[in-house]
């Protein structure tokens, strides 16, 4: 083959496995630079570092170590479909359905996520040996989104999706948008910064670093259960905790109402 015309395909299949984990990192770094102020942190620099019960060296370690075992199963679950980019010759799907799919994958995802996380905090043996792990985070960062018992982020991750992914129809090339879509989700709702003004997440979801940062405090760990999208079922079943936020300086607060703080 002439050098001219040497190409490299990778399938849809690689790219809905390994996109996210290269974005991952990528927006994880970009949320590092944009901590480096106190202009938009939920909390200084210095409860991270003194709050926290695990080093950030072993956080990347055990992330790492997540994404390698899911990369894994991922590229074993798409061989055992026998889905080899068989879409792509087929008829395009339409805008509308590809919103639909999306909807019903979030929908879906989120109702696994919402009941598996709270039995999580409710059983009292899983949070010990497996959930707690997770809340060694107090102040959450970007890059510790996927910190955790691997057992868990694996249930919480691979389960949720695969089931979203299958409950809408959605083929793989469109599972690389919507894998890339919630991983960028996660990571910023685990930031630990509020930028109102550019980020279409604090615009369009209630469900956002703020929210999530209420559930990481001590007062908030029986409340705001609802990962990644929205917050309907914490409304419906009673554990949504409120809260305003606050500018201080160097950055916000997020303040929970009294009539809902535990005490």
């Amino acid at each position: 083959m002439p050098f001219g015309k040497m190409s490299f395909a990778v399938s849809d299949e690689l790219l809905a496995t390994f996109a996210p984990i290269v974005l991952y990192w990528v927006f994880s770094g970009i949320y590092a630079l944009l901590g480096s102020s106190e202009n938009h942190r939920l909390h200084s620099k210095i409860d991270e570092d003194e709050k926290n019960l695990v080093s950030k060296r072993a956080v990347v370690k055990v992330v790492l170590l997540i994404q390698t075992i899911e990369a894994f199963i991922s590229i074993v679950l798409y061989t055992i479909t026998g889905k080899d980019n068989k879409d792509v010759a087929g008829p395009k799907p339409s805008l509308m359905v590809l919103a639909r799919q999306f909807v019903i994958s979030m929908l879906v995802w989120d109702t696994w996520h919402y009941f598996f996380h709270r039995t999580l905090h409710v059983n009292k043996f899983l949070y010990k040996h497996i959930h707690s792990q997770h809340h060694r985070l107090v102040v959450p960062y970007a890059f510790g989104a996927l910190y955790g018992h691997p057992l868990e982020i694996l249930l919480f991750q691979v389960i949720g999706g695969l089931l979203g992914v299958l409950v809408s129809g959605m083929s793989p090339r469109a599972s690389i948008f919507f894998f890339s879509f919630a991983t960028i989700k996660d990571l910023d709702d685990h930031c630990g910064l509020w930028l109102p003004r550019w980020n279409p997440f604090h615009i369009f979801f209630r469900n956002n670093s703020a929210y999530h940062d209420v559930h990481h405090q001590l007062y908030g760990s029986k409340y705001n259960f609802s990962q990644t999208f929205f917050v309907h079922w914490d409304k419906i079943l009673g554990t949504y905790m409120p809260y305003t936020l606050d500018k201080k300086a160097g950055g916000f607060k997020a303040r929970t109402l009294e009539d809902y703080k535990d005490n």
